[in-house]
């Protein structure tokens, strides 16, 4: 059994940054993927990235990148989302997955395991 926790989200106006966080408890963290998700009320669930498990190749949404960045630490357990540049439109619940086949996709079907979620706003 996989648990992930997330940390980080918050309030932040735009144009500001915020770094996410997601500890998790899993023996063999070093093996799996690791996406970013996130929802809002008014729309599904959506990819935001994704790294595969030896952190060589990352996945991300066209409406983030070369604003976020997705890395790991597998020393660590973690698995960190920096958003960089916020907008509006990027407030939503951020949950991160563990993907047990390790490589790293874009469909949230294909995760396995799933963190609670943290909020993050951004002002205008």
């Amino acid at each position: 059994q996989v648990q992930l926790v997330e940390s980080g989200g918050g309030l932040v106006q735009a144009g500001g940054s915020l770094s996410l966080s997601c500890a998790a408890s899993a023996r063999y963290f070093y093996s799996y993927a690791l996406g970013w998700f996130r929802q809002t009320p008014w729309k599904e669930r959506e990819f935001v990235a994704a790294i595969n498990w030896s952190g060589d190749k990352t996945y991300y949404a066209d409406s983030v990148k070369g604003r976020f960045t997705i890395s790991r630490d597998n020393a660590r357990n973690t698995v960190t989302l920096q958003m960089n540049s916020l907008k509006p439109e990027d407030t939503a619940v951020y949950y991160c997955a563990v993907q047990e086949s390790g490589w790293g996709t874009e469909r949230g079907a294909e995760y396995d395991y799933w963190g609670q979620g943290t909020q993050v706003t951004v002002s205008s």
